[in-house]
This record gives C-alpha cells, sequence and structure tokens, in this order.
C-alpha cells in the first residue's frame, strides 16, 4: 500500500508538471514565430493588430483595481482576525459573503457588473465599470490571504507586545503586519494574477475596443480579451499565438515576483 501511495503521489506530481510544459511548449510553439515589432506599436490597426494597447489597458485595470480592492481586503481580514469578536453574527454573514463570492464564476460577475455597473449607474463599457467588477471578484481572494496570513503569526508576539505596553493599533503595525505582509503580499499578487488573466467578466463591462482608454468612463481590452477577440475572429490566429506568449511570460514574472518578494520579506523579518 506505502508503493502504490508513492506512486500515485509521483505520477500526479508527474501529470501536473507536464500538462503545464505541454501548455507553455505549445503555446511557445505556435506564437513565438508571430512576434514582430509591428504587434507592439503604439495604435491598432486591422493590418498590426497590435496588442500594446491593450498591454497599456491591463496595466491600468490592474492599478486601478488593487488600488480598490486591496485596502478593502486587507482592512476587512484585519478586522475578522484581530477585532471581532468570536460569535459575532456580522462575522458570520461577512464569512459567507466570503465563501460565496470565492465560488462564483467569472461570468456571473460579468453579467452582474453590466446590469448594475454599466446599465444601472450609466458606466456604459468602460475602465471603470470594469474596475469595480474585477475589484468584486478578486476582493475574496485578497480577504483569505490576509486572514490566513494572520492566522500565521503566533499569539505570544502579540501578547509579549500587550506586555511591554504596547496598545492594539501600535502591535498590528509593528509586531502582526510585518510578520504577516509575505502572506497579505502573495494574496495580492496572485489577484493581480486573476485580473490579468480574465475575460468573461471583463468582456460585459469593460468592453473590447482596440484604442487605450483615454479617461476612466472610456472603454478598452486586456491583453487577454485582445487574445480572445483575435482567435474567435479567424483573421489573426498566428497573432493571437503571439499575444498568448505575451500573456504567458507576464503571469509567469507575476508568480516569480512572488515567490521573489515573500522570500525576501521572509528572509528579512
Amino acid at each position: 500500500m506505502s508503493r502504490i501511495i508513492r506512486f500515485l503521489v509521483r505520477f500526479s506530481a508527474l501529470l501536473t508538471f507536464g500538462v503545464l510544459f505541454f501548455i507553455v511548449g505549445y503555446i511557445l510553439f505556435r506564437g513565438v514565430a508571430h512576434l514582430n515589432p509591428s504587434i507592439f506599436e503604439f495604435e491598432y490597426t486591422s493590418d498590426n493588430v497590435s496588442m500594446f494597447p491593450s498591454i497599456l489597458t491591463t496595466l491600468m485595470l490592474v492599478a486601478l483595481t488593487l488600488l480598490v480592492a486591496t485596502p478593502i481586503g486587507v482592512f476587512a481580514g484585519f478586522y475578522l482576525m484581530e477585532y471581532a469578536k468570536k460569535g459575532n453574527k456580522l462575522v458570520e454573514i461577512v464569512r459567507i459573503a466570503e465563501e460565496t463570492l470565492s465560488g462564483i464564476p467569472s461570468i456571473v460577475f460579468g453579467l452582474f457588473g453590466m446590469l448594475f455597473f454599466v446599465i444601472r449607474l450609466g458606466f456604459s463599457y468602460s475602465l471603470l465599470a470594469g474596475t469595480f467588477t474585477a475589484a468584486i471578484m478578486v476582493l475574496p481572494l485578497i480577504m483569505r490571504s490576509t486572514e490566513e496570513a494572520l492566522l500565521s503569526v503566533d499569539d505570544s508576539l502579540r501578547e509579549a507586545s500587550f506586555a511591554l505596553g504596547a496598545g492594539k493599533l501600535r502591535t498590528i503595525f509593528r509586531v502582526v503586519l510585518p510578520v504577516a505582509m509575505p502572506g497579505i503580499l502573495s494574496g495580492v499578487i496572485l489577484a493581480i494574477g486573476r485580473v490579468v488573466g480574465e475575460t468573461a467578466a471583463l468582456m460585459f463591462t469593460l468592453g473590447t475596443a482596440t484604442q487605450l482608454p483615454d479617461g476612466l468612463l472610456s472603454s478598452g481590452r486586456t491583453l487577454a480579451l485582445h487574445m480572445y477577440m483575435l482567435s474567435t475572429e479567424g483573421l489573426h490566429v498566428n497573432e493571437s499565438y503571439a499575444t498568448g506568449v505575451v500573456l504567458l511570460v507576464i503571469i509567469l514574472l507575476i508568480n516569480g515576483l512572488s515567490t521573489f518578494l515573500s522570500n525576501k520579506l521572509t528572509k528579512g523579518r
């Protein structure tokens, strides 16, 4: 039985690595050959199908989403773990909402964003509507990562800080936060990865305009949306694979940055 379990564990690990290697290799094989300077031009045309406006739109969307979701998610996680009393009804409601939001498919977020932000509030297909929708999507991830990071902080550190006369707020900022920061940061960077790779929710809120948004109420398309639109149109399939290469590189850089920063902060404690 021990050998069977060992074999299954190794086989599962090898299968997971094999699937990842196949996907990455296939995208690189199909897309690298079609990377050329024209698809990185500033202006999009039907001839160059440039992805550069989509890259800038993706960066703008990520920055605005983190600006909205990170403070709310981190503060909510601190409230649930540091301030809320056990058995509090509000805590139970917040946790139920958090778990519910975590399990909702992205297309549902997109339909909600379209009905509420685009139509009801009159934002139309815009960067602002996409930002609020993406913020709602990643909020449970940031909250959960904050809670897990705070759970990893030893209670003896809090007790020692209180014993030295530090107050609750000083203990949180001077003792708890530096220890929990790697976990919180990892959750934020994983949220970035989800926003970068999202398509369904943003299609109904951000829109699919090819040019760079000139304001919060202007439409655009992210890199993932750009790749999706090129592949569905069927006229620029090779360019869609090239876009997939760039998107894959960005996601790998985000994951690598998450690991590097977490290790850096952990060693610096």
